[in-house]
């Protein structure tokens, strides 16, 4: 591989005191955030990237060993488990998971064009809904199986305790893949201070399909400091 830096095509924008790192997450790449980053690059240094396996990315760079597990992944530790279990709602059963990762290897083509607009919340002719097509198209599909496995599978609330730097949650009132039993999960369950504030938006990329909702949200939580309320 070669820098790190240019192997996840990391770019530093703005000149500000204060650091960003805006990190995406699966089927995505940095360009999730590009209606965000406008207004935040004139007040903070603002780092964005491709986790490794997104379709901007070299694919022969992904070693599926080193990113078997969520220490590979390590975007993915603040979320808590997906699978339904007792008390606890996470959003779906092990069949619902078996058939999502059985339809992903027998036609990945035709799983992006059904899955895109139940994530995002809308029907293809959305902008937002054929913008997430094209970056969940773009990953191969061997390496989005191995990273949706990877999620999905996860249970990461035994360690939930150990998260104590300050966290804003913010949710979507409607959202497919985390409803909004999880992020009051959270809220509950972290080691530090937390706030959960429900965004009136649907879909689970609201930063792509709502931006005049949900980046007024962004900014105010930025420049809150909930140690100090």
């Amino acid at each position: 591989m070669g820098s790190i830096r240019q192997a996840h095509n990391v770019k530093v924008l703005g000149a500000g005191d204060q650091v960003i790192v805006l990190a995406h997450g699966f089927g995505t790449d940095q360009s999730v955030w590009k209606h965000l980053v406008p207004h935040l690059v004139d007040e903070f240094k603002v780092i964005v990237y491709d986790n490794m396996g997104a379709g901007t990315t070299n694919p022969d760079y992904f070693d599926f060993n080193r990113y078997s597990g969520l220490e590979g992944n390590l975007k993915f530790l603040i979320n808590s488990r997906y699978l339904n279990d007792v008390e606890y709602y996470g959003g779906f059963e092990q069949d619902d998971l078996d058939q999502l990762f059985q339809a992903i290897q027998s036609n990945y083509k035709s799983w992006c064009a059904g899955f895109a607009p139940l994530i995002v919340g809308g029907d293809m002719e959305s902008v937002a809904v054929q913008e997430f097509s094209r970056t969940l198209f773009n990953m191969r599909p061997d390496i989005a199986l191995s990273v949706a496995q990877i999620i999905f599978q996860s249970d990461m609330r035994s360690i939930l305790h150990m998260a104590t730097v300050p966290c804003h949650i913010l949710q979507s009132t409607k959202d497919l893949a985390v409803p909004v039993a999880v992020s009051e999960y959270l809220n509950q369950h972290l080691g530090g201070e937390s706030i959960v504030e429900i965004m009136p938006s649907d879909g689970h990329l609201p930063q792509l399909s709502s931006p005049d909702v949900v980046i007024p949200v962004l900014l105010r939580h930025i420049r809150c400091d909930i140690t100090r309320q």
